[in-house]
């Protein structure tokens, strides 16, 4: 395998500060945020729009990537399960994938509903949802 080189695109701009007390999923009642990116991309933007329903990968920085088995959503009770079947940041690769919908765009800021990233969590890509009838 060879390695490979992840360049970030932008960066999160939250409320959320701390891993421990922010929700673990976007629909748990998480903030809206701003997603800031990097002025070379600023035509890969050109297109978004409030209302769209998009799919955000983001990179976990925080994560402890030596982690190969977790407790889901960190209970005793539960059983050990390995973290490709778990939605665990924790995880050798901390690639985060995260729902949201766009609500505003102002030049290079994207505003978000319902994302659980940390503040300053690195931006790797953007793609839109699709469905039965969407744009390739």
């Amino acid at each position: 395998m060879s390695d490979l080189a992840l360049t970030p695109v932008g960066r999160v701009e939250s409320v959320l500060t701390d891993r421990v007390t922010a929700p673990r999923q976007g629909d748990e009642d998480a903030p809206p945020a701003w997603l800031v990116f990097d002025d070379r991309y600023a035509d890969a933007l050109s297109d978004v729009r409030p209302g769209a329903d998009l799919l955000l990968f983001t990179w976990l920085d925080r994560a402890d990537r030596t982690v190969q088995r977790v407790r889901p959503r960190g209970d005793a009770a539960r059983p050990e399960t390995g973290v490709f079947s778990t939605r665990s940041p924790d995880r050798p690769n901390p690639i985060g994938l995260h729902r949201v919908t766009v609500r505003a765009v102002d030049g290079l800021r994207v505003e978000v509903a319902n994302l659980e990233a940390l503040d300053g969590t690195p931006i790797l890509d953007l793609k839109p949802v699709l469905g039965p009838h969407a744009e390739r």
